[in-house]
């Protein structure tokens, strides 16, 4: 299929999407790796190299992060429009096409947080079922593979795939799933965004969302963990400072 060229950009070698959110599920509705690389995971690519080369092989990436975003437009004179991963699971589980049966296929990791994924998704009259749910295993990160998966998806063939796990695994897996299925799903890393509308995670205002502040507000809601990771920030900085990045159209 001949896709419209759309801009995007480079930036540590990984394809960014900058648009909206319409042209990120266009892209996910013919098949694709989609992630959403954090500031704090960001940092750790250069030591990290199966997380890095996981990302490498997305499809393409959503710039969630608004630190980047300003960073590249304070001292670089670059405009990228931020795509909060929150909004873009929020307006993508209410695409239609997910009505259809067995459309969706989960990856959780423990069957509480299974069970209120298929409860709020039904409240979306998602039609999803027990058996379009999987329990992930702990994973060793050095050697991410799950062959009891990979037979699961390609007997129910979904469109779509949604991993609900933690940075650094789901990335791993999903370009495990990409590299080995018979066929081209979309694969959506999307992490805990879906716990925000369970409640699991402490909700986040959309305003907040909107002016960038969803760090500010999780360092509140939970300093000991939160704040040492923002700090990472910094080093950040530095590392877009020395990037180079264009933008370019991609078909």
């Amino acid at each position: 299929m001949n896709k419209k060229a759309i801009k995007k950009f480079k930036l540590f070698g990984i394809q960014f999407i900058n648009g909206d959110f319409n042209i990120a599920i266009n892209e996910l509705k013919d098949g694709g790796l989609m992630v959403v690389p954090a500031a704090p995971a960001l940092i750790d690519i250069y030591n990290d190299q199966e997380y890095y080369d996981a990302l490498l092989n997305s499809d393409f990436a959503i710039p969630d992060s608004g630190l980047m975003v300003l960073v590249l437009k304070i001292f670089k004179f670059i405009r990228i429009k931020k795509l909060s991963g929150l909004a873009f699971l929020d307006k993508f589980l209410n695409e239609n096409i997910l009505k259809e049966n067995h459309c969706l296929f989960l990856v959780d990791p423990n069957e509480k947080e299974a069970t209120l994924n298929q409860k709020y998704l039904k409240s979306l009259r998602i039609l999803i079922k027990d058996d379009d749910h999987y329990i992930a295993p702990f994973y060793n990160k050095n050697n991410i593979v799950d062959y009891v998966l990979l037979k699961l998806i390609e007997e129910k063939k979904p469109k779509y795939i949604l991993i609900n796990l933690g940075g650094g695994v789901q990335e791993r897996l999903g370009s495990f799933l990409k590299n080995n299925l018979s066929y081209q799903p979309g694969i959506l890393c999307t992490g805990a965004a879906i716990a925000f509308f369970t409640g699991q995670q402490v909700i986040i205002p959309r305003w907040v969302d909107k002016l960038y502040l969803g760090w500010l507000w999780r360092c509140f809601s939970n300093p000991r963990v939160f704040i040492p990771r923002y700090l990472k920030g910094f080093k950040f900085i530095l590392m877009l400072l020395k990037e180079p990045i264009k933008l370019k159209e991609i078909k």
